[in-house]
């Protein structure tokens, strides 16, 4: 994960994993990291405010949306994908639907059916410089 001035952050640790036999129908909100290797029907979120990694990988499937910081996707997602860090769409990452994004990595191969949308300052806390004018 990137931090001030391009800087490498320590990513969570995945704490939890969605084995590749299993099926998940349901919301899924999770903090620190998240592995997902099968299949879940539902939304799947991080807990607001705090750092947070989602892996998607090759062989799953999330049907549903996805809000997290840091999310690398290497498997198939059906529906609206945010990011408020950096978003990586590995080589075999499939999104059908839009893709809101702080930073974005996108490997030859990947596929986005929707939208790419960067986060626009109103998505952002708004940032007043000390030396400015505007009170």
């Amino acid at each position: 994960m990137w931090g001030w001035l391009g800087r490498r952050k320590k990513a969570p640790p995945i704490r939890s994993l969605i084995g590749e036999a299993t099926l998940f129908q349901g919301d899924v909100t999770f903090s620190d990291g998240l592995r997902i290797d099968g299949t879940v029907v539902g939304n799947v979120s991080a807990v607001a405010g705090s750092a947070s990694l989602l892996v998607i990988g090759e062989n799953a499937r999330v049907h549903g949306s996805i809000v997290a910081g840091h999310v690398i996707i290497n498997g198939e997602v059906r529906g609206a994908v945010r990011s408020d860090e950096l978003i990586e769409l590995q080589p075999k990452a499939r999104i059908d639907g839009d893709v809101r994004y702080e930073a974005i990595e996108m490997h030859p191969g990947a596929l986005v059916q929707g939208k790419l949308v960067p986060l626009e300052s109103a998505d952002r806390p708004m940032l007043k410089l000390a030396a400015s004018n505007d009170v």
